[in-house]
């Protein structure tokens, strides 16, 4: 069971002057989700080596179990901090692919033409992909085979407005997320802001918020194991 995880490799949060990045729990929770499951893991991100890490998501009140593990476990450290660039990855090469949220996807993954393409292949080969909380922004210009949106008429959902209204964000990021998925004809659904929520749509996963991680990832183990039964 081979897993990518694609990250951003973003750190400008808008004109603001703060860093963004990638959400802590949104990485560790699904990476060790995989690991122990007994997965094979590889991280990959636009620009390959450390990604940027959000630094809100590193303050003491955004800590969980599985961030706590993450930072007393060298092996996953130097993991992260060699990641490959995404223009040499090969959907060929993997069963599925996660992306973790933060804010930086909303303005690298959501137009890199190689995420665009890794996951319209993932999909064309009948192979998983989950995104939870803004990653589910990348799926902006992803396109079916008949040049639809790839979100057209699928369940989804992902960060809510009302929890970027929360985070103060609303007028800093380039589009939000409920409004693009909903726009690109996504059947989008959503529950209490902050509370864990993942919607399965074939070999669509998303998760709307960083407590939809672990779900989400467990949806997706779930799913890879459907699929070997029915090989």
């Amino acid at each position: 069971m081979k897993i990518l995880m694609v990250l951003t490799s973003h750190d400008k949060l808008g004109n603001t002057g703060k860093k963004t990045g990638f959400w802590l729990e949104e990485f560790a929770a699904p990476y060790y989700t995989f690991k122990d499951a007994g997965a094979t893991i590889t991280l990959a991100s636009p620009d390959g080596g450390q990604p940027p890490l959000d630094p809100k998501s590193d303050t003491p009140d955004s800590q969980t179990k599985d961030t706590e593990r993450f930072k007393t476990d060298a092996a996953a450290q130097a993991a992260i901090a060699q990641t490959i660039q995404l223009s040499e990855v090969s959907a060929g090469n993997f069963d599925a692919v996660f992306y973790p949220g933060g804010h930086g996807p909303l303005w690298d993954l959501a137009e890199d033409a190689d995420s665009i393409a890794l996951i319209e292949a993932m999909l064309a080969a009948g192979k998983p992909v989950a995104l939870v909380c803004h990653a589910p922004g990348v799926l902006r210009d992803v396109k079916t085979v008949n040049g639809d949106s790839i979100v057209q008429g699928k369940a989804v959902t992902g960060f809510t407005n009302t929890e970027e209204e929360a985070a103060g964000l609303t007028k800093v990021v380039p589009f939000l997320v409920e409004d693009m998925l909903r726009t690109n004809g996504g059947n989008y659904s959503k529950v209490a802001d902050w509370q864990p929520h993942v919607v399965k749509d074939g070999l669509l996963i998303t998760g709307q918020n960083p407590a939809s991680s672990e779900p989400a990832a467990k949806e997706l183990l779930e799913k890879l194991s459907l699929l070997t039964n029915v090989k």
